[in-house]
């Protein structure tokens, strides 16, 4: 391969399709709309989900059930291998330091530290949940771990 072959058919705006110019093009004549009908006119606009005379898809399939997924609990995971990069020893970690650092990503509610790498640094954590083996290897680097309370969650409407 030579360095001038590099970039040779990459286009960043590719050539348009030019239609109804001559049979040697490929899109003449009928230009690639086919004879007669609706779709060869113009003003022509096809309509998602219509299929014809029959049922669309969209009322052919049941919509059943009730999905509990609006009311979950959202938690954010933490491994302390990005807190053991991310922070000096003898730091205050509480999980808006963790968001503050970009650790916790997105929206949530509960924080877990999860024990995913080796801590050398001692750390007081702060956070609503930790897994067993980074509670215990918290405590092992000389730290200390602070739970904090999960809120309850809200009452569904009508209890």
């Amino acid at each position: 391969m030579m360095i001038s072959d590099v970039h040779e058919d990459i286009h960043t705006q590719p050539n348009r399709k030019r239609v109804g110019r001559g049979i040697g093009s490929g899109h003449g004549k009928t230009s690639g709309r086919g004879h007669k009908g609706a779709s060869s006119r113009s003003g022509y606009r096809r309509h998602f989900g219509r299929t014809g005379g029959q049922m669309p898809l969209m009322r052919r399939i049941a919509k059943r059930g009730f999905n509990n997924r609006q009311f979950q609990v959202v938690i954010a995971e933490v491994n302390l291998a990005a807190i053991e990069a991310a922070f000096e020893a003898g730091t205050l970690i509480t999980p808006a330091l963790l968001a503050e650092k970009g650790l916790a990503k997105g929206r949530f509610e509960l924080v877990k530290i999860l024990g995913n790498g080796d801590l050398t640094k001692a750390f007081t954590v702060t956070a609503h949940r930790f897994s067993a083996s980074a509670e215990q290897k918290i405590t092992a680097a000389g730290g200390k771990v602070e739970r904090l309370s999960e809120a309850p969650a809200p009452a569904m409407p009508g209890e």
